[in-house]
């Protein structure tokens, strides 16, 4: 062979292997691409239009995403996401608080400095042996039994407007890079420019020591920092073919109304519903639990006069409340003691329940 063919054949052998490595480069990069879709619409458009594509993505049941999740979506920019998590990342988010509480819609003192630390809502605190009242006021229909909820009852609503502060989630990119554990205060404490014994200590102390507690017996649980990571909690009790309830609105609130329709609500076949509220932390944070003795009732709510529909309402029995404190406001309201009833309340305010779609 001569030294000529011998090049040329080289040359040729050369340009096979340029090919074959650019064609795997390529097919690499498409299926990486195809795999981390999600992620990277996460980093380039802002938190409302990912959450829209992550929902689409992971609820079969419904194309809307109920007003509770959009309401709470991060309003920041995918840009304003980037900087924060890059902030977050170098632990420098300290030296940048004012604006991203601003930007991103949190809690922050002192921008709220007489904001009370004994703000409180329904949860499973107050569930728990033991019990939790920050606030021991009875307040007349907060708690009833389940025989009171048939159509054409006259009952007793509660006040169905929790003044919370207002929040909003983090995208997640930026929550995952916070501390979240009692272990972790003191640098929560630093980033949040929080002092010593101040409400904002209290505050993340008291969801961190609620969110770290065990689960009791029959609970599922998990707090989540994203609109994402609880849609995830309650896909893997129930499945992705789920919807979200809530109590349509304050009305009614504080005064007699007349029950309208009811309907019991499932989980799934083989799981509980799962409900979810929110707890007080300098961004959103929502606690979700499930327990197998819950029935939830949606009902119509009527005033008593005409019979107008004024409000469409959720409700949550707890079957079993053999574990409850004997001292729990509802066997004060109710007048009786652990496991000898079940107690029921409505679900509002930011608190909402998952159930298998109907």
């Amino acid at each position: 062979m001569s030294e000529i063919s011998f090049i040329k054949m080289s040359l040729f052998s050369l340009f096979l292997v340029l090919l074959l490595s650019i064609h795997v480069v390529s097919t690499t990069a498409r299926t990486t691409a195809n795999f981390n879709s999600l992620a990277g619409d996460a980093n380039s458009i802002p938190p409302k239009e990912y959450l829209v594509r992550y929902w689409t993505e992971q609820i079969t049941s419904s194309p809307a995403i109920p007003p509770l999740l959009t309401s709470k979506v991060s309003p920041l920019t995918a840009a304003e996401t980037t900087l924060f998590a890059q902030l977050v990342a170098k632990g420098a988010i300290s030296d940048r608080l004012s604006s991203f509480c601003r930007e991103a819609r949190l809690l922050c003192f002192p921008a709220s400095p007489h904001y009370p630390v004994s703000y409180s809502v329904d949860n499973s605190a107050t569930t728990r042996a033991g019990g939790m009242h920050v606030n021991r006021g009875l307040e007349p229909g907060k708690y009833f039994r389940e025989s009171m909820l048939r159509s054409g009852n006259m009952i007793r609503m509660p006040d169905l407007l929790v003044k919370a502060p207002k929040r909003s989630f983090l995208p997640r990119r930026i929550s995952s890079g916070l501390p979240f554990s009692t272990s972790k205060l003191a640098e929560l404490k630093q980033i949040f420019h929080a002092g010593d014994d101040s409400n904002m200590e209290k505050i993340m102390m008291r969801t961190l020591s609620q969110c770290e507690q065990a689960p009791i017996q029959g609970e599922t649980k998990r707090c989540v920092s994203s609109v994402e990571g609880m849609i995830d909690f309650a896909t893997s009790i129930l499945g992705h073919d789920i919807q979200l309830h809530s109590t349509e609105s304050v009305e009614g609130s504080k005064r007699e109304i007349l029950i309208g329709r009811v309907k019991r609500l499932d989980g799934s076949k083989s799981s509980a519903p799962v409900a979810c509220h929110e707890t007080i932390f300098p961004y959103m944070v929502y606690y979700c639990h499930t327990f197998p003795t819950l029935r939830i009732y949606e009902a119509d709510i009527l005033d008593p006069v005409s019979k107008a529909k004024i409000n469409h309402g959720i409700a949550l029995c707890h079957m079993d409340t053999s574990i409850w404190s004997p001292n729990h406001e509802a066997f004060l309201a109710l007048g009786s003691s652990p496991g000898r009833i079940e107690a029921c309340h409505w679900v509002f305010g930011d608190y909402g329940v998952w159930t298998g779609a109907n």
